[in-house]
């Protein structure tokens, strides 16, 4: 359970990067709360935080579900292939938008596993 708290606080501390990073480039081009749109450079920053936070809505209780059913070295594992994923999309994103998808599929592919093992163990407990 160490290995995915650990994990857990990884990935909040990365969204609160990322959303220091939507607040510096807030100040650098002027984008006034609560405009969304501005800068190409603020816009790919605010996408990259905006999506990391959908994405954490479905990812936390994956990886917890799955560990509290399965191993949590194994969920704290596809977690932080999540995390690493994210840093991966994050940059990509601000690079150049197309060339998102690796990152994406990283961490879609580890949510993936998470959800489908969670499923698999909550249904092998009931029976």
């Amino acid at each position: 359970m160490e290995a995915m708290a650990l994990v857990t606080i990884l990935a909040l501390l990365q969204f609160m990067y990322f959303s220091v990073q939507v607040g510096q480039m807030r100040m650098k081009h002027g984008v006034k709360a609560p405009a969304t749109i501005g800068d190409v450079e603020f816009e790919r920053v605010f996408r990259v935080q905006q999506n990391t936070m959908e994405q954490l809505v479905v990812f936390l209780p994956a990886m917890w579900v799955f560990g509290s059913f399965f191993s949590p070295l194994v969920a704290a594992a596809l977690g932080a292939v999540f995390v690493i994923g994210r840093f991966d999309y994050s940059a990509s994103y601000r690079k150049d938008p197309a060339n998102r998808g690796r990152g994406f599929t990283t961490g879609v592919i580890a949510i993936f596993a998470l959800l489908l093992g969670g499923l698999v163990g909550a249904v092998m407990n009931l029976f």
